[in-house]
């Protein structure tokens, strides 16, 4: 990881992320197997020392602190009743009954994450990863939690709105056979990229190409494009003072217009509203 410390400024208090243990483990003791089912994880928070833990955490969350939960912790953080009113995720498996036992939380079933400012909820272990970069990026910049996300080795940022899981699984002989393309495509974000250009590189006719690209990245070739084109256009955003109009040049939406309709599709705000946000958390 960076070494934060020595960072000259300080990021905002960010209190422990709460992660129980996966209820569906099976555990052997005394009297033999026993599976969580029959004395799941998510029921503990009602034993004796758990008002204790809702009590701490909604104390830590009036100083200021963020709370983070990881997978199934979010029963943790539901149970304090600061999730109430408010966006929350958590891993598919679950989502029914955290909404069975919290109806007052707003699901989001389909999330990586959800950021509501001082309380982030993920689904999986892997979204936690993705949470923990996001809040690296948040308070840091592009180029400190693209730092990081190398030397973790995943991918720089997902957006929080992505889908947990896509139908089939990825191949790992297809992701490496069309990594170096994804890598090019990234380099060549200002250019107009056809199908047909993609499959020569790819060295693969037009319909396999459409078929092994989607299985290999949950997303058309120019759905991917659009994102990428945003990610890279939210990172000059925050990094350069250049105009909206010419970053829509660079990145390859053509206009600001265009670009205008794709940032607000995905990030749900306007490519300016979205600077001087970022500029008012940096500041």
């Amino acid at each position: 990881m960076v070494p934060l410390r020595n960072l000259r400024r300080p990021a905002p208090p960010l209190a422990r992320p709460v992660r129980p243990e996966n209820p569906g483990r099976r555990r052997t003791g005394p009297a033999g197997p026993r599976r969580h089912g029959d004395r799941s994880r998510l029921e503990r928070q009602r034993r004796p020392g758990a008002p204790a833990i809702a009590d701490a955490l909604r104390e830590a969350h009036a100083r200021g602190a963020r709370l983070l939960s990881i997978c199934s912790g979010v029963f943790v953080l539901a149970a304090t009743g600061l999730l109430d009113g408010r966006r929350a995720t958590t891993h598919w498996r679950y989502i029914e009954t955290l909404r069975e036992r919290y109806p007052r939380i707003r699901i989001d079933a389909n999330a990586l994450y959800v950021d509501e400012g001082h309380l982030l909820t993920s689904a999986g272990s892997a979204a936690g990863l993705d949470l923990c970069l996001h809040l690296v990026r948040r308070d840091w910049g592009p180029r400190i939690a693209n730092h990081v996300a190398r030397r973790l080795v995943i991918a720089p940022h997902r957006e929080g709105g992505q889908a947990q899981y896509i139908e089939r699984p990825v191949q790992r002989s297809e992701r490496g056979a069309l990594a170096p393309l994804l890598d090019d495509m990234r380099r060549r974000l200002a250019e107009p990229l056809t199908i047909a250009e993609l499959a020569r590189i790819a060295a693969m006719s037009e319909r396999s190409f459409m078929r092994h690209f989607k299985q290999a990245t949950g997303a058309t070739p120019a759905d991917w494009l659009i994102q990428a084109r945003v990610e890279r256009a939210r990172e000059l955003l925050e990094t350069t003072p250049a105009s909206i109009d010419r970053i829509a040049g660079e990145t390859g939406f053509g206009s600001a217009i265009t670009m205008r309709h794709h940032f607000r599709r995905k990030l749900g705000v306007s490519p300016r509203d979205y600077r001087q946000r970022f500029a008012r958390e940096r500041g």
